[in-house]
């Protein structure tokens, strides 16, 4: 098995002032990345003007132990923000070759009782900040025929979690991004996964209990996600589950389903709504227009 080695790689972490986003920056460096600490250095719900002190702390620590690192301070959730992050990069080592988007907060309320403002500032943290961040690195990636983009989804998004609907919306909506990105970037050589994982953090220390909150560790996060930000991965489009030293993977799949030879009515929808329904012998898709060119093309 050859080691996994980033020298000369060139490395994007947000949110990497503490938490997960800080193992994985500290790590990247350990194994020779370049990397861009960015970090706003506000609370958990994105509230306050932020503080430098985050970021620095980790470029600090990275550069005590041989590393080569750099700190930024912008905020995911503003376009300029996500530009500057990039400029960072290229102004400082010449290019990008891996972003892991890792910034987030929480604002969680039952969904009767959310308010406007607790959805959008999810939303603009989450799934538009990690737009803000991946346009232009992915720009930069494509002119250099080489990138590597992971993007932090979570379980809550695929399966649900009561009281998160914000976040959980922001999170499946990057499952729906990756996959675009699995597709455009394919021939340049960049392969975008979604993680999914479960961490002991400042966002989850007081909804877990303690036990729990121990045993699922960031460190464990980490090999995962290295490999993923490695040249070694070759797979794209991925949906990674990670905590607790368990990975596994989850994807969209579809079942069979039933090809109605003239307009159905509501009647014979319900009739056949068992063998609409079945996940028998389910099938993976590329793209939307793979799985409507199967659905319409007869059987032999």
């Amino acid at each position: 098995m050859s080691k996994i080695d980033f020298t000369g790689r060139v490395a994007i972490v947000t949110g990497a002032g503490a938490g997960l986003g800080k193992d994985y920056a500290v790590e990247l460096a350990k194994r020779g990345a370049k990397v861009v600490v960015n970090d706003l250095g506000g609370s958990r719900d994105g509230s306050g003007s932020g503080s430098a002190s985050a970021a620095d702390l980790v470029v600090n620590e990275i550069k005590a132990a041989g590393g080569e690192a750099v700190a930024n301070y912008d905020n995911v959730a503003s376009t300029q923000g996500g530009e500057n992050i990039v400029n960072t990069a290229i102004n400082t080592y010449g290019k990008v070759d891996i972003l892991i988007n890792n910034a987030g907060i929480l604002r969680d309320k039952s969904f009767g009782k959310m308010t406007e403002q607790e959805w959008d500032a999810v939303i603009a943290v989450h799934l538009k900040g990690t737009f803000n961040v991946t346009r232009p690195a992915f720009v930069n990636m494509r002119e250099n025929k080489y990138g590597r983009i992971i993007l932090t989804s979570s379980g809550s998004g695929m399966f649900g979690n009561f009281g998160q609907g914000n976040y959980a919306a922001a999170k499946a909506g990057m499952a729906g991004m990756v996959n675009v990105l699995k597709l455009e970037g394919a021939k340049y050589n960049i392969k975008a996964n979604l993680l999914m994982p479960s961490a002991g953090t400042r966002l989850t220390e007081d909804v877990m209990p303690p036990e729990m909150f121990k045993k699922l560790d960031v460190k464990y996060i980490t090999p995962g996600v290295l490999y993923l930000a490695s040249e070694q991965c070759q797979e794209s489009g991925i949906y990674l589950n990670a905590f607790a030293g368990y990975f596994s993977r989850s994807q969209v799949l579809s079942g069979p389903g039933v090809l109605f030879p003239d307009m159905p009515s509501p009647e014979q929808v319900a009739e056949k709504w068992n063998d609409i329904m079945s996940l028998e012998n389910p099938r993976f898709y590329n793209d939307v227009n793979e799985i409507m060119f199967a659905a319409l093309t007869p059987q032999k």
